[in-house]
């Protein structure tokens, strides 16, 4: 089924996408900046702790992040260009892994799928077909077969090797791709989402707008050495997450998962969690979580952060305010100005 971005509603970031959740990969810490002042006065002692002592030091930190905050005022633009310039000169090696077919699905996917929109579907059911993790509320299931997996690699390889411009996936994971820009959106991941994430996602947070799931961002990130090693401790801009293990062969790298953001980290414990190729991990976008360094080889992982606008639009799930709507391109940050979900019923996301 073809899905017309033009049918859709639109969709905008919050204004905190230019002063929060900055990250300074050097000291793993997030910062906001609103000012030099502002940001010294808050985590010059933070920054200390972490080693930078020095107020040259001080001075390149804030260069990079009035660099990043640029960055991301520019984002529309320069996403808007750089898909431009792939759909017009870009030469796919494989042209059919952009369009889903249900051949690329696991079978054990589709009954799960299956289940979940039959009409005695519930929740018991669902969990007799997958695999509940020691994280709470995270599971895993299959998704893909191995064949799509390589294929899949196959042509982010060679889009990575390409001329072509790229962006990457967000201030933490510096090796990876956009999969909106490279044409994946309309007719693979809106569908995925849509048809098959869904159905699950009613039923396993419906708490958490599993039910009313309507826009996401797709990219993929890639692990290897002299490269990105690892994840640092994060919670995503979603309200749920799908990540698939692609490949290709790899040791170690365990994901990690400790509690939702709303528990201070110092009462949060930590358990590991093995990624399987071909498999989903499933939980709730709010957790914390990261990943583990590999030791050798390479892994592909497809991320999707799915989001539901009935949900944040009460409340930025990143600064924890009442959105402040600004322009954006695609479906941006997932907040809309339907004001049918605008009242004072606020809906939170279970941390039980």
């Amino acid at each position: 089924m073809e899905h017309n971005e033009d049918c859709r509603a639109k969709f905008y970031c919050c204004s905190c996408l230019y002063t929060d959740n900055i990250f300074l990969e050097e000291y793993k810490i997030h910062v906001r900046y609103i000012s030099e002042q502002q940001f010294t006065n808050d985590y010059q002692m933070v920054l200390r702790n972490h080693g930078c002592v020095t107020n040259e030091q001080l001075k390149n930190v804030t260069e990079k992040i009035e660099k990043e905050i640029q960055r991301r005022r520019l984002l529309g633009q320069t996403s808007t260009e750089r898909t431009a310039f792939i759909s017009e000169f870009y030469k796919p090696l494989h042209s059919h892994v952009y369009v889903l077919q249900e051949s690329y699905l696991a079978p054990e996917f589709l009954e799960i799928v299956n289940f979940s929109r039959s009409e005695d579907a519930n929740v018991e059911g669902l969990l007799n077909l997958i695999e509940s993790l020691a994280a709470e509320r995270t599971y895993r299931f299959p998704v893909f077969t191995k064949e799509f997996c390589r294929n899949l690699i196959e042509e982010l390889e060679n889009f990575e090797q390409s001329d072509a411009p790229k962006g990457r996936p967000n201030t933490m994971n510096n090796y990876g791709i956009l999969l909106n820009e490279l044409g994946f959106d309309n007719r693979f991941i809106t569908p995925l989402r849509e048809n098959y994430l869904q159905p699950i996602a009613m039923l396993l947070y419906p708490d958490c707008g599993g039910d009313s799931l309507d826009s996401h961002k797709a990219f993929v990130v890639k692990y290897a050495l002299h490269q990105d090693l690892d994840l640092s401790y994060h919670y995503d801009n979603a309200e749920i997450t799908l990540n698939v293990s692609l490949g290709k062969a790899f040791t170690e790298g365990n994901l990690y998962f400790g509690d939702m953001r709303q528990v201070p980290i110092s009462d949060s414990e930590c358990v590991e969690i093995e990624h399987k190729v071909t498999c989903g991990l499933l939980h709730r976008g709010q957790q914390f979580h990261g990943a583990l360094p590999i030791t050798s080889g390479q892994r592909w992982n497809l991320i999707i952060w799915m989001r539901s606008s009935s949900v944040r639009n009460k409340l930025c799930p990143m600064c924890n305010k009442t959105p402040q709507l600004v322009e954006a391109v695609g479906f941006a940050d997932g907040f809309t100005k339907d004001t049918l979900v605008q009242n004072t019923e606020q809906r939170t996301c279970s941390i039980s």
